[in-house]
């Protein structure tokens, strides 16, 4: 059976390929191809200038004799395969290995279009915007909006909302100095984020007593970060508000002569100020009302009313400040915000409450479900006509929105119901039941 020297070849590289490890390095790389050129150099040339296998050229021959026709050997060097084949040098690689070497490697990311590498996205930063082309808008009044914003008005007088006995324009101390009050009104601001109000003056509360020296900016410098974060540890991202007040405190004290900058732009630049931030502190602190703070209240609320249809607060902000007259814009924040917190709330909005749905003035305004009544069972002293007082055992008690109603099985009686009548003139046993 005649055998190529080819085939022999390439059985020999895929024995030594199959007995390497899928995963070798670089050194095991090279070292196998400096063993392939000398197994390689082993190889003889014949006479007729033919490279002929080692193996093959060492088959013993007689002199004067033909080598013996039954010996495979003889019968490989008989043929003369007339293969061009080029000189393999230290430093060469079977095409096999350079093929593992190179799956070995992480190959870069290449693009779609033109197989150069791809540049990784860069990480996505919150934007400040606060003035662009957008800006200069000329938007007609809603129609009716007078009306809307003065039964707003009238509905938040009736009802006592969390933002106005602990809204951030509040919670500054009377007796510190000016500069010491409009650094607590913007680190109030700060803390405010995604934060309750209620949570947000415990925090700042907090920090008036146990700063050492007070609440100013020195004992912000000087107060460890671990100590900070631990004063404000109630507030939502706590983390990062604390590092934003050690940052903001050292940028104050550099730039801005310690106290807080009076100018829009200042305030954006402040690390964890954002527009809604700088135009509430610059009205609450400096006394300009140079824009309109939008928060998620003022841009929730204004959508369901038809005022505008808007995807950001900050558009929202410049819709508004196109047609709104400038005398309303530090008032609308404080009135809408109080507004989302007691009636028209983000969850299960009180509609049935609401008097712009009354008025037909809400477009989003819905049918409000019927008051829910709720069946207790008491024990109570029930004071008859006559003077008798009957004491009933099993009361069923009925309260809603106009009174309540009491129906007491009796013996003598029978079913004796009483209407309308008023929930502190029920005489209730404080033994009772329920």
């Amino acid at each position: 059976m005649r055998t190529s020297r080819l085939s022999r070849e390439t059985e020999r590289i895929v024995n030594a390929l199959s007995s390497c490890r899928r995963t070798s390095t670089r050194s095991s790389l090279r070292s196998y191809a400096q063993n392939a050129d000398t197994a390689n150099s082993n190889a003889t040339v014949n006479e007729a200038g033919h490279e002929v296998d080692s193996e093959l050229s060492s088959a013993p021959t007689s002199p004067g004799k033909e080598p013996d026709a039954s010996h495979p050997s003889s019968k490989l060097g008989k043929r003369k395969r007339h293969t061009t084949t080029e000189p393999t040098t230290s430093t060469s690689i079977p095409s096999e290995l350079r093929t593992i070497r190179r799956s070995s490697r992480k190959a870069p990311k290449l693009s779609s279009e033109d197989g150069t590498p791809a540049q990784r996205k860069p990480r996505r930063q919150p934007a400040k915007h606060i003035t662009g082309p957008n800006d200069n808008l000329t938007v007609s009044p809603p129609a009716n909006w007078e009306k809307v914003y003065a039964a707003t008005t009238a509905m938040r007088k009736r009802v006592l909302a969390p933002v106005d006995t602990m809204g951030c324009e509040s919670l500054a101390e009377d007796s510190r100095s000016p500069r010491d009050r409009r650094l607590q009104t913007l680190v109030a601001l700060m803390l405010s984020s995604q934060t309750k109000d209620t949570v947000t003056a415990a925090a700042m509360k907090i920090l008036q007593a146990k700063l050492p020296g007070g609440f100013c900016l020195e004992s912000l410098l000087t107060a460890e970060p671990e100590e900070l974060n631990r004063l404000i540890e109630k507030v939502g991202f706590h983390n990062n508000k604390t590092k934003f007040i050690k940052a903001m405190a050292v940028i104050l004290r550099d730039r801005y002569g310690s106290d807080i900058p009076d100018t829009i732009d200042g305030l954006v630049s402040l690390p964890g100020v954002g527009p809604k931030m700088a135009y509430l502190c610059m009205s609450a602190a400096w006394g300009r009302d140079e824009g309109i703070g939008v928060d998620v209240h003022v841009h929730r609320i204004t959508n369901l009313w038809g005022w505008h249809k808007t995807s950001t607060p900050e558009r929202t902000r410049a819709e508004l400040e196109a047609w709104l007259p400038k005398d309303k814009w530090h008032d609308i924040n404080h009135l809408l915000v109080g507004f989302g917190q007691t009636i028209c709330v983000p969850v299960g909005r009180k509609c049935g409450e609401c008097d712009l749905a009354k008025l037909a003035l809400c477009p989003s305004a819905v049918a409000s479900s019927p008051v829910k009544k709720k069946r207790v069972k008491k024990e109570v002293q029930i004071d008859r006509e006559n003077g008798q007082v009957v004491k009933a055992e099993g009361v069923k008690v009925e309260e809603d929105d106009v009174g309540v109603k009491i129906e007491a099985e009796l013996e003598s009686d029978g079913n004796v119901q009483i209407e309308a009548l008023a929930a502190e003139d029920i005489p209730v046993d404080e033994n009772a039941k329920g």
